[in-house]
Order: C-alpha cells, then structure tokens, then sequence
C-alpha cells in the first residue's frame, strides 16, 4: 500500500461518526530515558467501522473501495491524542510533529479496524508512540510511530 512520512504543525479534528475511543489501563512506564515501574505507560484503543466515506475512493487516496491510507492513520493518530490525554495539565494538548506509517492490509466497507497506541519514549514535551492497528479477524492492517509534542493551546493558537 503506502508508506506515509510527514510532519505536522497543527492537529485537524476528525469526524467521530464512525470512531470510539476507549483509553485502557497502562501497564508499565518510560520516564526520559529510564523506565520507571511506579508511572504506568498510557495506551489507548479507537475503532473504526469502515463507511464509503472512508475509502480511497472518497478521500481521493486511490482508486478502489477500501479504507484510505489518510484515514488509517488519523485513527492511529486519534489513538495517540487518547493515549497522550492523561499526561496533560490544564490548557495543554499534543500536536503530531511526525508520522511514520506503513499500511499493509486492505480492509472493506463494512470492516471493523482498531488502532492501539502505546507511548514508547517520552522526552519532556515529546511524546513517542508506537502503533499497530488489526481488523476483526486479527489482521495486522497497518502499524508504525507517531510523535506528538505537548503544547499550551493558547500560546500555540496565538501563533496563527
């Protein structure tokens, strides 16, 4: 399929029509550049149930009737803003700086798709996640990192 490698300055919002998000339990931490066993690592799980307006076809990503690469990766990314959201203080969020991607597996209208996000680094404000997203039946459908960096909204959006 395709290999996405790009950076971004600002986060859209995406549709949650068809997407739920369901942070689950950490398990273990990376603090710097130790692991520390007292902070739990944060994960988070989003599915999606794949719609025509999720395909190549809609998205203007391909040709054929089957989930867009695009929209595979803002729900990988939809999972690292879930997973990041703990880690934030009052009037901070996470903006995506880096998205490395591979989509492997095709998957139909009609087909469930879930992404999982797991903070595998954390550097102060930059927030490293490793994430794998399987179809119903197990597949792997695609996988990858995502590197996000906490911001104060405000100042951020003062930017613009």
């Amino acid at each position: 399929m395709t290999e996405a490698d790009s950076t971004d300055s600002t986060e859209s919002a995406e549709s949650a029509e068809s997407a739920e998000s369901t942070p689950s339990q950490p398990q273990s931490a990376h603090s710097g550049q130790a692991a520390q066993a007292a902070q739990p690592v944060p994960t988070a799980q989003v599915a999606l149930h794949v719609t025509e307006a999720d395909t190549a076809q809609a998205i203007g990503s391909g040709d054929l009737p089957v989930l867009g690469t695009p929209r595979l990766v803002a729900l990988a990314e939809q999972a690292t803003v879930a997973a990041a959201a703990p880690l934030l203080a009052e009037g901070q969020t996470t903006v995506g700086t880096r998205i490395r991607f591979d989509h492997v597996y095709p998957t139909p209208v009609g087909g469930t798709v879930t992404a999982a996000a797991e903070l595998a680094h954390r550097d102060d404000r930059l927030l490293r996640f490793t994430v794998a997203a399987h179809d119903a039946a197990g597949r792997l459908v695609g996988e990858g990192e995502i590197t996000r960096v906490i911001v104060n909204a405000d100042r951020f959006m003062a930017k613009l």
